[in-house]
């Protein structure tokens, strides 16, 4: 069985004000001159702000035209002629006066090597750079109210916290004690000659807004950056000439308020410019540099020196320190100086320095490439993971990018052409860089003293009590200077005492006056009891009148709902009025034009019925004596047709067997008369058999099933008189099963009269087994529904003529799934 560690959970990270202003990184470009006038240049200033880089001709050539000059723009572009004041001025000072008012801030100087980047930072005597610069500001604006050594000490947590004098006191001789060596006047330590007079006298310069009621302590540590080890400059080491042993490398780590700093990185507490500056040179001379083709001392390493000031406000008589760690406030600018990026072809390197070269230019490319994702996740919010500790360099510098103060970076270039490739690369490089923004920190808080308190804590020592004369005796037989010690000691105790009576008589007048104004108050409590006792009341009655005023309010305001209801419903039923009265109006209209219409058509119609009946009656007795003509025509050749059949069946010997394929019977056209006879099928075409009575369904006594034929096309008039049909089925289309069931059948039909009405005509049937397996029908007569109005008069009504043809398919075989094909029309002759 495993046992599994459990981890430790992360704390989540300290609450901070919200804070959505941002500041781009400020990027500040500088060139340095040319050691020969008459060398190539290629970067020319156009203005305060661009610069242009020419191509040199043989990269022209080479290259095809492919470098063109390009401009490239920052926040302040120095010329060879700007002097480190002017630069210290416009980069290095706001982040200082940052750092008194407690803000964080990162300034890092970039470029190829032999640039000037050590230069810009460090300086020369006589010309110091922004480091010693950065220096003397601090210490002349916190430099008067300072605290005392070890009043502030560090631990290995990275904060900070604030010791009693006894107890700083006490830090103090054990420190001394601790030393190898007394310090002497004899023995003190000279400045080293490298770094003297660093500034000018009129160059120094001290911040404005400084809080005096604080008191301030400043710390350094010095440190570099290695092949990606972190070491410490400033860390003391017992030297051995036999066997020396190496330094040890740091670790990185992150506090409780989630910044990284080095584990174990030494930190000295400074007091003057001078001082500060001693301990930086002494960790300058430790950093690694060698000898290059390009350079003759080149950093082989990145250099940070971190400069803390923590500051703590005075109590409230401006005497002491407050004792409260947190109320202590720390702030820190980091100066760095990164190695230059280099081509190991041009600097000749080997060995060792092929290794250097490679982790500088990663640890660069790790950089730039975390300036690129955070552009790339601030323009087009994508919310990529920035590789901060995949360097030693952006692991240590990750808050700054994520908000914890300003970020500055100064770019030293070499305008010669022999280094226009790599140039070119920084430049894209610093415009890239001024894209990143990055969160604007806030103000510290305010402790809440009231301001002034050490100045007036002084000026009260000094105007109360006079001061004592000097008490250093020169000569055992001085007699002046004790009597003069005791008389002034008894003067200030007279004083004391005067004043100590005075503050008693100034307490009793202000004890009298606090008993009157407590009478007063009791007296004024007891008119605001009685006042209030009223103001109840009052209350009381405002409360209930104010539930009457909500009362009538809700009621009043239901009574309007109430109305609007009634208003909306009165103006629908008013448009409701006046459109029924605009439709009865138009009705009306159209009524009477109806009517004034049906009188000129009943005038018209009258007309024409005499007109038409006088017609049909010559129409119909011409036709009449033609049908009967053609029909004895048509009796006396089926007379003669039978008797030559008659005569053939008798001559012949052997009657001849039909065909029963042969055998159709097919109903090409029906002609309905108006004949109290029965109709009769006939054929055209092929011969064919003629159907018989004899083959007739034979019907049950008195009952008779029908096939109500009624097409889909039929239309329901509403007339009272309906054909009802007992023992019927009903059918939109005559089918074979149907026809079979049944012994009559019956069509319904509906056309228009010569009026204009719908007549119905019922057209009925019998149907008759054929001898081919199948039914037909043979219609007998028409029953004839119509509907007129009751104001017209009768017609005289005569024997129409009416043919209607139906063409039905009838012909089928015993036992077939196809029932014959129906169809029928009616046509008006």
């Amino acid at each position: 069985m495993t046992i599994r560690k459990c981890k430790t959970p992360r704390r989540p990270p300290p609450k901070k004000p919200p804070n959505s202003q941002r500041d781009p990184v400020g990027v500040y470009l500088r060139v340095r001159p040319l050691v020969a006038e008459d060398e190539e240049c290629c970067i020319e200033v156009i203005s305060s702000s661009t610069v242009q880089l020419h191509a040199p001709e043989g990269f022209k050539v080479n290259r095809n035209g492919e470098y063109k000059e390009t401009q490239y723009s920052f926040k302040k572009v120095f010329g060879v002629s700007v002097s480190q004041m002017e630069l210290f001025e416009n980069v290095a000072k706001p982040l200082v006066v940052d750092l008194i008012h407690g803000k964080n801030g990162l300034l890092f100087t970039y470029g190829v090597t032999g640039s000037g980047k050590t230069f810009t930072m460090t300086g020369s005597p006589g010309q110091g750079g922004l480091l010693p610069r950065s220096l003397d500001m601090i210490f002349n604006s916190v430099g008067p109210f300072q605290a005392k050594r070890y009043i502030f000490k560090t631990d290995d947590k990275n904060s900070m916290e604030v010791q009693s004098e006894v107890d700083a006191l006490l830090e103090r001789q054990r420190r001394e004690n601790n030393l190898t060596v007394l310090k002497t006047p004899s023995s003190r330590q000279k400045v080293d000659p490298e770094i003297g007079d660093m500034l000018k006298p009129e160059e120094t310069c001290k911040a404005d807004g400084v809080d005096e009621d604080s008191c301030y302590s400043v710390f350094v540590s010095y440190i570099e950056i290695y092949n990606n080890y972190i070491y410490d400059l400033l860390e003391e080491t017992q030297e051995d000439a036999i066997k020396p042993k190496p330094p040890q490398s740091k670790i990185l780590r992150e506090d409780q308020n989630h910044n990284m700093y080095v584990a174990g990185c030494m930190e000295v507490e400074v007091k003057s410019a001078e001082e500060a500056f001693q301990v930086f040179w002494r960790g300058q001379k430790k950093r690694k540099v060698a000898n290059t083709r390009l350079n003759r001392e080149s950093s082989r390493s990145h250099s940070v020196f971190i400069i803390k000031l923590a500051q703590a406000p005075l109590d409230a008589e401006g005497d002491n320190i407050l004792q409260d760690k947190n109320q202590v406030s720390v702030s820190q600018l980091c100066l760095v100086d990164l190695a230059g990026s280099e081509r190991t072809g041009r600097t000749g390197a080997e060995g060792t320095r092929i290794r250097e070269a490679g982790n500088i230019n990663q640890s660069l490319l790790n950089l730039r490439t975390c300036l690129e994702i955070l552009r790339e996740n601030q323009m087009y919010g994508t919310n990529k993971m920035v590789p901060y500790r995949d360097s030693k360099v952006s692991h240590l510098f990750k808050n700054y990018f994520d908000g914890e103060g300003k970020v500055r970076m100064v770019v030293c270039v070499n305008p010669k052409t022999d280094d226009y490739e790599e140039t070119l690369l920084v430049m894209r490089f610093a415009e890239m860089t001024q894209e990143v923004e990055v969160v604007r920190p806030v103000d510290r808080p305010i402790c809440g003293f009231t301001p002034g308190r050490r100045h007036r804590n002084q000026a009260f020592r000094e105007e109360i009590l006079p001061p004592l004369p000097t008490s250093e005796l020169t000569d055992p037989n001085d007699e002046l200077t004790i009597p003069r010690l005791v008389e002034a000691l008894q003067n200030r105790q007279r004083i004391r005492q005067m004043m100590i009576e005075e503050f008693n008589r100034a307490a009793s007048r202000m004890k009298s006056m606090l008993q009157e104004l407590d009478s007063n108050i009791i007296s004024k409590e007891n008119v605001i009891l009685e006042q209030n006792g009223r103001l109840a009341e009052k209350d009381k009655v405002m409360h209930s009148n104010k539930m009457e005023i909500e009362r009538l309010e809700k009621k009043t305001k239901m009574q309007e709902h109430k109305i609007d209801i009634l208003q909306k419903t009165t103006k629908i039923y008013e448009d409701d009025k006046r459109s029924l009265q605009q439709e009865v109006e138009t009705r009306g209209h159209r009524l009477q034009r109806e009517l004034s219409e049906k009188r000129r058509m009943e005038q018209r119609m009258q007309g024409m019925v005499s007109d038409t009946q006088h017609k049909w009656e010559k129409e119909c007795e011409r036709r009449v004596n033609a049908m009967q003509l053609e029909m004895q025509n048509k009796l006396w050749v089926k007379d003669e047709k039978l008797k030559q059949l008659k005569a053939i069946v008798t001559e012949s010997k052997t009657p001849g067997r039909p065909d029963p394929h042969a055998i159709t019977v097919k109903l090409k056209e029906l002609v309905v008369y108006p004949h109290p006879t029965p109709f009769w099928t006939f054929s055209t075409g092929s011969t064919t058999t003629p159907v018989r009575p004899r083959h007739r369904r034979s019907r049950s006594a008195g009952v008779e099933k029908w096939v109500d034929h009624k097409p889909p096309s039929s239309l329901d008039l509403g007339t009272v008189l309906q054909p009802v049909i007992p023992n019927a089925i009903q059918v939109s289309a005559p089918n074979e099963k149907a026809l079979s069931k049944c012994d009559r059948y019956v069509l319904t039909h509906q056309e228009v009269a010569s009026d204009g009405e719908i007549q119905t005509k019922l057209i009925k049937g019998e149907v008759i087994k054929t001898r081919g397996g199948g039914q037909s029908v043979q219609f007998t007569d028409i029953e004839t529904l119509k509907q007129e109005l009751a104001t017209v008069s009768s017609f005289i009504s005569n024997p129409f003529f009416f043919s209607f043809q139906c063409s039905v398919a009838l012909e089928m075989r015993a036992g077939s799934n196809m029932g014959p094909g129906v169809e029928h029309h009616g046509i008006s002759k």
